[in-house]
C-alpha cells in the first residue's frame, strides 16, 4: 500500500520559524519532523511514499532526495507555490498513488499510532483513525458508532487525527485545484461508506512551536 505525507502547508501559526524553513523540516529530537513519519511508516511497511509540498518545497526534495537513506522509495507532487488544500492535494497525486487504497498522513502530527494494523482494514471510501478531543478543539469533527461506522453528527464526537484510509473513487469527482476534504468525507458519510476507528494513545498536532518544543522534550526524555 503506497502511503502520502501531507506536507504543502504554509505552517502560519509556526512563523516565524516557517519564513525559511517549510514545516516538515523542522528539527525535533535531531531530525526533521517528517522524518519521524517516514521512519515510522517504513517500519511498518509502508515505503512507498508520495510527499506533497508547496511552500519552499525544493528544501523538503533536497533534504530527503529519493528517500533510499530511509529505506523508502520517494516521489513529490509539487503544488507551486500555494497549497491547494487537503483534497486538492491528494487529486493532484491520484496519478502517484495508483488504483487502490491509500494511506494519508499529515505532516504536521506527531504519533505512535501502530500504522502497519491498517496494511489489512477493508475500506469502502475512507476510514479515519480518530482520537480522544484535544484541548485546541474541543468540539470534535465526527462521531464514530459501535458498528466501526463514522458519521457527522452523534451524542459523542471525536477529533480526526489527520490520518486516513482512502480510495481513488472519493476523489473521482473532484476537479484540479484547491479542495478541503471534509466535505468530500461528509458526502461518504451519508452513503454509509466511511468507516473508523478510536486510537486512545500519543497524539500531538504539531501546529504552533510551543507544541513542537513540548514534543521535542518528550521524545528527548524517551
Amino acid at each position: 500500500m503506497k502511503a502520502m505525507i501531507l506536507a504543502a502547508g504554509r505552517g502560519e501559526r509556526m512563523r516565524p520559524l516557517t519564513d525559511h524553513t517549510p514545516k516538515p523540516l523542522l528539527p525535533v529530537a535531531g531530525k526533521p519532523l517528517i522524518v519521524h513519519t517516514i521512519d515510522q511508516l517504513v517500519s511498518a511497511g509502508f515505503t512507498e511514499i508520495i510527499i506533497n509540498h508547496a511552500h519552499l518545497g525544493s528544501q523538503i526534495e533536497a533534504k530527503l532526495g529519493d528517500g533510499k537513506a530511509f529505506g523508502a522509495a520517494i516521489v513529490y507532487s509539487p503544488e507551486g507555490g500555494e497549497a491547494l488544500e487537503t483534497a486538492g492535494g491528494i487529486v493532484n497525486a491520484l496519478h502517484l498513488l495508483g488504483n487502490d487504497v491509500f494511506l494519508v498522513v499529515n505532516g504536521d502530527i506527531a504519533t505512535d499510532f501502530p500504522y502497519a494494523q491498517l496494511m489489512s482494514i477493508k475500506v469502502d471510501l475512507a476510514h479515519l483513525v480518530l482520537i480522544d478531543n484535544p484541548a485546541h478543539h474541543r468540539q470534535g469533527d465526527f462521531a464514530l458508532d459501535e458498528g466501526g461506522k463514522v458519521s457527522e453528527e452523534g451524542a459523542v464526537k471525536l477529533t480526526f487525527s489527520g490520518i486516513g484510509l482512502y480510495r481513488p473513487e472519493l476523489f473521482a469527482n473532484t476537479p484540479p485545484g484547491k479542495s478541503k476534504l471534509a466535505p468530500l468525507l461528509r458526502g461518504a458519510m451519508a452513503q454509509n461508506k466511511v468507516s473508523g476507528q478510536h486510537y486512545g494513545g500519543f497524539w500531538m498536532d504539531i501546529g504552533t512551536p510551543e507544541r513542537l518544543l513540548e514534543l521535542d522534550l518528550r521524545l528527548n526524555k524517551l
